[in-house]
């Protein structure tokens, strides 16, 4: 019998119990899910609760919650949600400088306990957020990735078949770029079962998908007052699944680039949101793809943003320079 895939989620707020759901529905490998001690008893009872899912949905694997970094040990995929939100009145500042020193704690623990891992990070400011798992750990660029693009990709195809009146299913879509407003729009490269989008709606409508799109987080938070769980999580388990299975799947991801997408020069690089083959060595291949005028501005803004976090995230920690 083939040895089954182990994957730790760190952080077991929403994001991370509903990563842990979409896991086990889909009988990923056996599940670890951990949050801080204050909150053991918690995460403990939920994934209980979840393991006595497995006789009615018909999984099978073991699931673990727990506040013991020991009990990651060997993890093939380690996916970071661990983070605060961003509360009125703090600046960007106050968002990096709060969640860098998590994200440090969570990756000092990772390098230690599970060192052959691949980590996936959901963390915002996201861009900053990779960087500093990769800063921390030591790992190759390979095997730090950022869950950018997925979850965009999911709610821009929802929204182009909301429009159309069709199946999710047949929407094929693209996006470069950061997370939210940052992302970079490609209509060009939206088809519907193969035909062009641009043949079946409007310029505008397609426009208004792509804006609704970028402030798709904030309409839920407006809707019910905290951030979406649901189809972050997804996002995150398309990319784990992706890994586990060794499926090659091309998904926008936030990928350590250096000449790619003129980003960087080697040796300089920054993690952005790029369609890679992911598969069980993690970021297998950056795929690079020709942009029009207009879409590189797009892509250089992007970048931009993302030097910017970084530069924020070195200035506030020397350490990770």
């Amino acid at each position: 019998m083939p040895k089954r895939a182990k994957i730790t989620i760190i952080g077991g707020g929403n994001v991370g119990s509903s990563c842990a759901l979409w896991a086990a529905s889909k009988e990923l490998g056996d599940i670890v899910v951990l949050d801080i001690p204050a909150q053991e008893n918690v995460i403990k009872g939920k994934m209980l609760d979840l393991a006595q899912c497995s006789p009615i949905e018909r999984f099978d694997c073991n699931i673990l919650g727990t506040s013991n970094y020991a009990d990651i040990a060997d993890s093939d995929v380690v996916v970071i949600t661990a983070g605060v939100p961003r509360k009125p009145g703090m600046s960007r500042d106050d968002l990096i400088n709060v969640n860098v020193g998590i994200v440090k704690n969570v990756a000092e623990n990772v390098k230690k306990y599970a060192p052959n891992s691949i980590v996936i990070v959901v963390s915002n400011p996201l861009d900053a957020m990779v960087y500093t798992a990769w800063k921390v750990t030591g790992f190759p660029s390979h095997r730090i990735i950022g869950q950018a693009g997925a979850l965009d990709v999911a709610r821009y195809r929802t929204f182009i078949a909301m429009e159309l009146g069709c199946s999710v299913e047949d929407i094929q879509a693209l996006l470069l770029g950061g997370h939210g407003d940052d992302m970079v729009p490609l209509p060009r490269y939206t088809s519907v079962h193969g035909i062009p989008v641009q043949q079946l709606l409007s310029e505008e409508k397609i426009t208004a998908c792509v804006e609704r799109a970028k402030v798709g987080g904030g309409e839920i938070v407006k809707l019910m007052g905290t951030s979406a769980y649901y189809a972050p999580a997804s996002g995150v388990i398309q990319m784990v699944e992706a890994i586990v299975k060794d499926k090659k799947r091309i998904l926008p991801c936030a990928a350590y680039c250096e000449s790619e997408y003129s980003v960087g020069t080697k040796g300089d690089g920054y993690f952005v949101g790029v369609p890679v083959v992911l598969g069980k060595n993690g970021v297998e291949k950056i795929v690079q793809i020709d942009l029009v005028s207009g879409e590189q501005k797009l892509m250089a803004e992007s970048v931009s943003h993302v030097k910017d976090l970084v530069a924020t995230v070195k200035k506030l920690f020397p350490d990770l320079a």
